[in-house]
């Protein structure tokens, strides 16, 4: 079989451009909002979802590629759903992604796994979002796909900051003894008490603070208020999690999810917006 890159390429150089989807092209609006590329109306799958704060100039962006022929040539119709700005296109997007599937999208897929490091009295573990949830915890570092990618993590950290390998627990050693890295120079040598434990815990605490998993800060479910030039919308969020968005505070308050894994998509998405303060945040909770 070929490499999917030779596909590729072959099917690059049959570029044509779409004439079949003009005509979808002029619905749509120089506005935010998410838009889907729809296969033969017996597909079960969407072929591909998108979002931009420009409708109409990313699905241009689209047609002009010949990379994405094969995507052109297979697609019949393109939707969309407007929304007030970059938060709701950001947020609907993902929440459409990890419902539907889409056989061109590779990020943002549903993930039934993910990995944070935790510090508890200067010892780090990779916590699984089963067993901890990030919206409540604290003293909860990164979100990872596997423990590996959260262990390289703590080796970067480590490496960065003179930090001990053996007292991070990525390598055995002896106790009281210099481990490798000390005897390297790559360790500040808490180890064998070249520097207090007190000291190697802080500068640890110290790297980890930009990586901190923020507690849901609200007792229940909040609405986002996000303001458009020509539309306004409020994005209910509860533990970081999105749960929809409504045109008025009285339908946002009647939107009801139930509140699953942690979904890091999200909180990264809603992390800024929820605690930077340039937007109204309206608490939900009776």
């Amino acid at each position: 079989m070929r490499p999917v890159r030779d596909r590729r390429r072959e099917a690059a150089k049959l570029y044509e451009y779409p004439e079949h989807l003009r005509g979808e092209i002029d619905a749509l609006p120089r506005a935010p909002g998410v838009y889907t590329f729809h296969g033969p109306e017996g597909d079960v799958l969407p072929l591909y979802i998108g979002k931009s704060v420009d409708i109409r100039g990313r699905v241009m962006d689209h047609l002009r590629t010949p990379e994405e022929s094969m995507l052109l040539r297979q697609s019949r119709r393109i939707s969309h759903v407007r929304t007030a700005g970059d938060i709701g296109a950001q947020l609907l997007e993902a929440q459409l992604i990890k419902a539907q599937q889409p056989l061109y999208n590779r990020k943002l897929r549903r993930t039934t796994r993910q990995f944070s490091l935790q510090l508890h009295r200067g010892a780090v573990t990779v916590v699984n979002s089963a067993e901890l949830d990030p919206a409540r915890a604290l003293m909860v570092y990164g979100l990872y796909s596997s423990p590996r990618s959260a262990m390289s993590a703590l080796r970067r950290i480590a490496d960065t900051h003179q930090l001990c390998y053996t007292l991070l627990g990525i390598e055995r050693g002896v106790a009281g003894r210099p481990c490798f890295r000390a005897m390297l120079k790559q360790c500040a040598g808490a180890c064998h008490g070249a520097e207090p434990l007190g000291d190697h815990e802080q500068r640890l605490r110290d790297a980890l603070e930009e990586r901190q998993v923020s507690a849901w800060p609200w007792r229940g479910a909040v609405a986002l208020e996000e303001r458009g030039t020509d539309m306004r919308q409020y994005h209910v969020v509860l533990d970081w999690q999105y749960l929809g968005s409504a045109d008025t505070l009285t339908a946002a308050r009647r939107i009801r999810g139930s509140v699953g894994q942690f979904d890091r998509d999200a909180y990264r998405i809603l992390q800024a917006p929820i605690l930077g303060g340039l937007h109204r945040i309206v608490p939900l909770a009776a």
